[in-house]
């Protein structure tokens, strides 16, 4: 009997433990999930990153969304849709799938205009970087007027592009140019800048050398300005040549800085449309066309062909992701984080 009582006393006990437990447990709130703790904790940073993320998305996912998927038909100027007055014209396009690719990549063309992009492109960072550094090394020291001459340096830069196209295209004129002028004034003749295939490449190279120094200029400049003199001093105290101290102490201590900048010249000058645009048309005859300039073309002159131009530009776009991604890993295997 006193067993039977004990058993039944202690199960009511437990069962008074579980019930208090279980209201213990309701007061308690609840804990909220990882998304609901960042966004209770730095609402504030959400609000002001949501406005920037539509308008991205409105100006940049949905016209890409609509490249890609235009590139996958036979769209022209011919099948659009259209409306004239009250009347509206259907579309009449229809997908063909990869058909528009194949044509661009099995086609000369693309490899013509590819090998002068790369060109191009090689060309014009290698001399903005190198002018650049050069030009840095030489603000980084103590000299008089540093400031006047910082200030003119940056001046190509602070000049609109589509101003400086003009500019230069005046410069190149074969009857009224100052550069023409400036040859006969000491007995040489003028140069027809843009009328010559190779005269053009390279003064389309050097408008746009001219307008990037500037920015690879400022970028070296900080990176220097960021690496410790101690550095510096201990390596003149161990002996080190100036050479030496440029190739163990100045290159090591702007590589985070030339890794970056070197991208995004590349992606910049990869995507230069308004000096050739400006300043050649492309020509003379297609000469000095990069894929952007001839993606343009195909979009907006002639026949109107909207498939093709807007295949160019996913084919531009995958070209400049893989090079991203290949240079990131080769900065990775060197040990940079980027």
């Amino acid at each position: 009997m006193a067993t039977s009582t004990g058993r039944v006393t202690g199960t009511t006990r437990d069962r008074a433990a579980g019930a208090a437990d279980g209201a213990r447990g309701r007061g308690r709130p609840k804990q909220a999930g990882p998304v609901r703790r960042a966004v209770s904790q730095y609402w504030y940073a959400w609000a002001m990153v949501v406005p920037v993320v539509v308008v991205t998305v409105a100006l940049i996912g949905w016209p890409l969304v609509r490249g890609v998927y235009l590139s996958l038909t036979d769209a022209t100027e011919a099948t659009m849709g259209r409306t004239i007055g009250v009347n509206v014209i259907p579309s009449t396009y229809e997908f063909v799938g990869l058909d528009n690719y194949v044509g661009i990549l099995t086609g000369g063309l693309f490899w013509e205009k590819l090998t002068w992009t790369v060109l191009w492109t090689v060309a014009c960072v290698a001399l903005h970087y190198g002018l650049g550094l050069g030009l840095a090394l030489m603000l980084n020291r103590r000299l008089r007027f540093r400031s006047a001459y910082r200030l003119m340096l940056v001046l190509p830069w602070a000049i609109p592009p589509f101003v400086a196209a003009f500019i230069w295209r005046y410069l190149y004129n074969s009857d009224y140019g100052v550069i023409n002028a400036m040859l006969r004034s000491v007995g040489l003749g003028a140069v027809g800048w843009l009328d010559d295939p190779t005269t053009a490449k390279i003064a389309v190279i050097a408008v746009n050398v001219w307008i990037g120094i500037p920015f690879m200029m400022l970028a070296m400049l900080g990176g220097l300005q960021s690496i410790p003199r101690e550095l510096y001093e201990a390596a003149e105290v161990d002996g080190a040549t100036p050479w030496q101290r440029f190739r163990f102490v100045t290159v090591p201590g702007l590589r985070t800085v030339s890794s970056t900048v070197l991208l995004l010249g590349t992606i910049w000058t990869f995507n230069m449309f308004p000096l050739i645009f400006l300043i050649t048309g492309g020509g003379p005859g297609s000469s000095t066309e990069i894929l952007v300039t001839y993606a343009y073309r195909e979009a907006f002159t002639g026949i109107r062909n909207y498939s093709g131009s807007a295949a160019w530009g996913v084919l531009i776009l995958l070209l400049l992701v893989v090079m991203a991604v290949v240079y990131r890993r080769a900065l990775r295997k060197q040990g940079e984080v980027w």
